[in-house]
Formats: C-alpha cells, sequence, structure tokens
C-alpha cells in the first residue's frame, strides 16, 4: 500500500486525533480520581470497549457498585445511537472480509463521519480506508485514556468538570455536520425531536422515545423526498 495513501488516512484523522487525546483523557483523569483505577485499567478498556459515553458511565457505575444487569441497560441505552450507523454502513462495509468485524466493533461517531464524507485515496480501497480511520481512531483512543490517567496520578490540580470534553465534541461535530451539509433536515428533526421527548418523558427516559421518534421522522422524511424527485 503507498505511504501516500496511508499520510492521506492520517491527515483525514487528525482532527479525531485532536479530540481523542483529550476526550480520552478526560477519561483517564476521571478513572483515577473517582475508582483510582490505574493505568492498565485505563488501557484496557480503551482498548476492548472503545465507547467515549459509554466508558464515562462506566466511571460512575464502577464507583457507585452497580449490578451486570444495571451496567449492560444503561450501556445500551447510552451507546443505542450506533444501531442507526450501523445500519446505514451496511452496503459499504458488506464484503470486507476478516476486517469487517474489527469495522464494526471500531465505530464511533467520529469515524462514522470521517468514512461518510471522505473518499479514500488513490491507490487504497473503500474497505481497507475505512479499516484505516477506524484502526487510527482506536489508537488515539487509547493513548488518551493512558495519558489521562498518568496525569490523573501525577499532577496536583482540580480535574472538575473536565467530563464537559464530551458534551463539546458533539457540538462540535454537529456544527461540522450542519456546515458541510446543505441538508439540514436530519438535523432539525433530531434536535426538535429529543427537544419534545425531553420535556414529556424527562431527562431519565428521553433516549429510547427520542431515537424511536428521529427513526420514524426521518423514513418519512426520505419517503418523501422520494416521491418529490420522482415527481
Amino acid at each position: 500500500m503507498k505511504k501516500k495513501a496511508l499520510h492521506q488516512v492520517f491527515r483525514d484523522t487528525l482532527p479525531v486525533l485532536t479530540g481523542y487525546l483529550f476526550l480520552g483523557a478526560g477519561f483517564g483523569i476521571l478513572l483515577r480520581e473517582e475508582t483510582g483505577y490505574g493505568i492498565s485499567w485505563a488501557f484496557f478498556m480503551g482498548l476492548f470497549m472503545f465507547a467515549g459515553s459509554g466508558q464515562y458511565l462506566a466511571v460512575s457505575l464502577l464507583a457507585s457498585g452497580a449490578s451486570l444487569i444495571s451496567t449492560a441497560i444503561a450501556t445500551l441505552l447510552v451507546n443505542a445511537r450506533h444501531l442507526f450507523y450501523g445500519i446505514s454502513l451496511v452496503d459499504d462495509y458488506k464484503d470486507a472480509g476478516p476486517r469487517k468485524n474489527y469495522m464494526i466493533f471500531g465505530l464511533t461517531d467520529e469515524t462514522y463521519t470521517l468514512v461518510t464524507q471522505n473518499q479514500p485515496p488513490e491507490g487504497m480501497s473503500r474497505h481497507a480506508y475505512c479499516f484505516w480511520v477506524t484502526l487510527c481512531d482506536h489508537i488515539y483512543w487509547i493513548c488518551g485514556c493512558v495519558l489521562g490517567n498518568i496525569l490523573g496520578a501525577t499532577l496536583p490540580i482540580s480535574f472538575e468538570g473536565v467530563e464537559f470534553v464530551l458534551t463539546a465534541l458533539f457540538v462540535t461535530m454537529f456544527v461540522e455536520q450542519w456546515l458541510s451539509n446543505t441538508n439540514h433536515r436530519p438535523a432539525i428533526i433530531g434536535v426538535m425531536s429529543t427537544a419534545l421527548c425531553l420535556l414529556i418523558f424527562a431527562k431519565e427516559l428521553f433516549l429510547i422515545p427520542s431515537m424511536a421518534l428521529i427513526a420514524i421522522l426521518l423514513v418519512i422524511s426520505r419517503k418523501t423526498a422520494r416521491r418529490d424527485v420522482c415527481a
């Protein structure tokens, strides 16, 4: 494989590198501060979980001694949005060979953005590009988790509020998607559906209803758009 193609993958993933170092570091710091777990925990959680919001949630669950069932349900609710990502990439990941399972495991919000918006460089197949983007992002995340855990153990400063980096990253991604696309209907549907369900069901129960409503409205919107094109 041409080095030029790999260099292009690295350039494409540079924004994720910056975000994951800070976001992963936030997790590593919280893991150290809240539970006292060290570098090996940060490394293996980053390696085998690779879920930003899920790992932040895991810190509070570990600290509170939550049961296995409670942990499984909470993790499913937090990461249920990946069901939508996966469905939209079925065709792209089809026939990817032995790399497919890892690409499915490593699918994150940021990786999804890159593989859906960018085209593979010359000399690299679509499957290879998705694989290398996923691998690079995974490595960045692990490095951030370990670095944060080390900083949490060595720097004598308060890290209060560091968990806000997760919210900041999602806001940044939303803005980038808004600016890079002319069709803002999906974004508007997502925001309005979430706000409505938050008002109706409160913050403890709004996630599943909002995702169901978003899915229904997106399907209706897509069918409407197809009819308009055919007309």
